[in-house]
């Protein structure tokens, strides 16, 4: 096999390799050979098929299967002999001839391929002890737990029927039925409906109206539905209401006891409480920390500069571009609406891609040179969370699709990877926790490149009723 390098510029890389005819001829016959003592021909004993019978009936489908291990085997073998680490998976070039793909099958012809690809570069990883992280901490108070625990325990309040009308935090048993433009729409009718006022179940305005409503009371009445109603055939619409009430109950005195806990599948308010206290120092400790990983990775960003892998570059643009794309047209708007242009835009998440690419890089050295690993039960687990969005009539279909795909299971395991070495990091940096308000963990920061493209789309028009965050680890 002759191998020679056609181009090395960059990290672009371009291999030509040529395997003489005569050692193609060499593999096939070892092929026949094998095959001699294994096929069984009518009119032939075992072992004894002539190799030019055998040559005439395969040679040609097991010679299709030498050049396929040749590219196989051989790409690994020197591109790992180069001491490179490809980007991607190499592209393979061949004669597109069919005269001379045919000369190659029949023995008669040198086989030529070339092979190209981008190296990742040579990451140098430097140290971490002066990266500084303000990591903002903040305290639950016993207040916000307790507002909390009545807001839980309101779920499973009591209300009693009452003759009068309809006030603030009664719950109101109601038929409606909606129209646009006198027609009746998707969603705009309900019978049994049960509404308590004053907790914000249905669009601004509503719940307002039934004040003053008693069993039996019919209305009618007009609302605007909010421009950022996440149904888009109704954000901004103005609809008209039919209201029959067919129950007024008021609710009954809550009271935080062991009890009430007991209506939850809890042995005590204590044990309410616990809980209570847990879920909110998690979701605030969940904040904190994307807000120092944020810090870390702009850290990072600004001590690593190199050029990345164009293909991989374009393959994250390709992906944010696409999902910038579909929820502005899910939104309805334009980037005219967004107060930027196409190519302005293109820009930006042109240099998102690449921050990632880089970004993605260097936590990937970094992990590899102190051995993180993500074991099988962490993979497992995730899986299984992944696998949970899905219907359960398709779980098991989606979880064997996870197995047998190493891309897809790839892209479960990068996250756990990252995640792990962004810990580690954390540990190794030197952070200094500040206390802050409640106000201020949740304030929005100016996010720059790191901010998601979904939340830029979206920044307007923010078409639905609540926005969940997520950690911005690309």
């Amino acid at each position: 096999m002759q191998v020679s390098e056609t181009l090395n510029s960059g990290l672009k890389r371009e291999i030509k390799v040529t395997v003489p005819a005569e050692d193609m001829e060499a593999r096939l016959t070892a092929r026949l050979e094998d095959a001699k003592n294994k096929v069984r021909l009518k009119g032939f004993r075992p072992g004894k098929v002539p190799l030019q019978h055998l040559r005439r009936m395969y040679g040609k489908s097991f010679m299709a299967e030498v050049v396929n291990e040749i590219l196989n085997d051989s790409s690994r073998t020197i591109i790992s002999e180069r001491g490179e680490k490809p980007a991607m998976q190499p592209e393979i070039s061949m004669t597109e001839d069919e005269k001379e793909a045919e000369k190659v099958l029949a023995g008669a012809a040198d086989f030529e391929f070339s092979m190209s690809y981008e190296v990742i570069p040579p990451i140098e990883i430097k140290d971490f002890s002066n990266i500084k992280i303000t990591r903002p901490v903040y305290d639950v108070p016993e207040e916000e737990v307790e507002e909390q625990v009545k807001r839980v325990a309101d779920s499973v309040r009591t209300y009693e029927p009452k003759k009068g009308k309809a006030e603030k935090g009664d719950k109101v048993t109601l038929d409606y039925s909606g129209k646009l433009d006198g027609e009746p729409f998707e969603g705009g009718s309900a019978t049994d409906s049960e509404v308590v006022i004053g907790h914000g179940q249905f669009i601004p305005g509503f719940e307002e109206e039934l004040t003053g409503l008693k069993a039996g009371d019919t209305k009618s009445f007009k609302i605007t539905f909010p421009e950022s109603y996440a149904a888009e055939h109704l954000a901004g619409k103005e609809a008209e209401f039919e209201v029959t009430v067919k129950q007024v109950a008021s609710a009954e005195e809550l009271t935080i006891d062991d009890e009430l806990a007991k209506k939850l599948g809890l042995e005590s308010a204590d044990k309410l409480r616990e809980i209570i206290r847990g879920q909110l120092e998690s979701q605030f400790g969940q904040m904190t920390r994307q807000k120092a990983k944020r810090q870390l990775l702009d850290a990072l960003d600004e001590t690593y500069k190199f050029e990345a892998p164009s293909k991989l570059v374009q393959a994250e643009f390709d992906n944010i571009w696409s999902q910038v794309t579909r929820d502005l047209e899910s939104a309805g708007r334009t980037f005219e609406d967004e107060d930027t242009t196409e190519e302005e835009a293109r820009a930006e998440y042109q240099r998102l891609a690449e921050r990632r690419v880089r970004l993605g890089l260097v936590l990937a050295q970094i992990g590899e040179e102190a051995n993180v690993q993500v074991s099988d039960d962490e993979m497992q687990r995730a899986l299984i969370d992944s696998i949970r969005r899905y219907p359960a009539n398709q779980q098991q279909e989606i979880y064997e699709f996870y197995r047998q795909n190493p891309q897809a299971l790839a892209s479960v395991r990068a996250p756990l990877f990252e995640e792990k070495v962004v810990d580690q990091l954390l540990s190794q940096v030197d952070v200094t926790d500040k206390k802050v308000s409640r106000e201020e963990l949740l304030a929005e920061e100016e996010e720059g490149e790191e901010k998601k493209p979904k939340e830029t789309a979206k920044k307007k028009a923010a078409p639905k009723k609540k926005a969940a965050k997520k950690d911005d680890a690309e």
